[in-house]
């Protein structure tokens, strides 16, 4: 079956300023995030790729943009399916203020209990999410056959949720997984089972420099999930 290249979309403005996109409009990629993504077609160069997919959320398309360029070949089609989790009330919150919701600890130690006040439950999220790359598998496979690899850009909780599904673990286990903005994660799909290939791959080895914390709450002794994925490396 096929190979799923997996980006998560670059550093938006969003993930700097500490808050949780979801869905709200506007949210662009921020300088930084420009130049992931400008870095992307070379560094996906030697895969030959028959399609793209993307969010329909304009800082996944941002991202994409680049490697459409240089393969005007690749036509990218949208699916709501990978787009952000519908967080709700909390979309557009400060990330900082939400850590102090009691939700939050269901979020993090519970996340398949977890149901976004006006939004979604992640269970949700991930069986859309799931089904959206089932489908597309079938696709690629019957179009371009077996062996063919085909890309995907999304958002961090969704791509963590498809490496859960793809290792056979729990979604409250979801929260242990992290991917960098603009990282890599490939998943080999196979008649009889997924085999996870890359993991949040960026090439770039800053993030795993020891530090206190950054912006949007993430602390490095603190054991909490960044929910939406964080901003990265400083």
């Amino acid at each position: 079956m096929a190979t799923l290249i997996l980006v998560r979309h670059g550093r938006s403005t969003a993930n700097t300023s500490g808050v949780l996109a979801g869905w709200t409009p506007g949210v662009l990629l921020d300088e930084r995030g420009a130049e992931q993504a400008a870095a992307l077609p070379k560094r996906l160069a030697g895969v030959p790729l028959v399609a793209a997919v993307t969010s329909p959320l304009e800082r996944c398309r941002q991202t994409l943009e680049p490697l459409l360029d240089a393969r005007p070949e690749l036509k990218p089609v949208s699916d709501e399916r990978i787009g952000e989790c519908h967080y709700g009330d909390w979309s557009g919150r400060k990330l900082a203020e939400l850590a102090a919701e009691p939700l939050m600890e269901v979020v993090q130690h519970h996340p398949s209990a977890a149901t976004f006040p006006g939004g979604e439950s992640m269970r949700a999220m991930q069986a859309r999410a799931v089904e959206a790359v089932r489908d597309w598998n079938a696709t690629i496979d019957a179009e371009h056959g077996e062996h063919a690899a085909y890309v995907m850009c999304s958002h961090g909780d969704i791509i963590k949720s498809l490496v859960a599904d793809a290792l056979g673990i729990h979604l409250d286990m979801f929260q242990r997984i992290h991917v960098e903005p603009c990282s890599i994660t490939a998943i080999r799909y196979t008649r009889t089972r997924p085999f996870l290939l890359r993991l949040g791959d960026t090439g770039d080895f800053a993030s795993l420099v020891p530090r206190d914390s950054t912006e949007g709450g993430e602390d490095g002794d603190s054991g909490a999930a960044v929910v939406g994925g964080g901003a990265g490396a400083p």
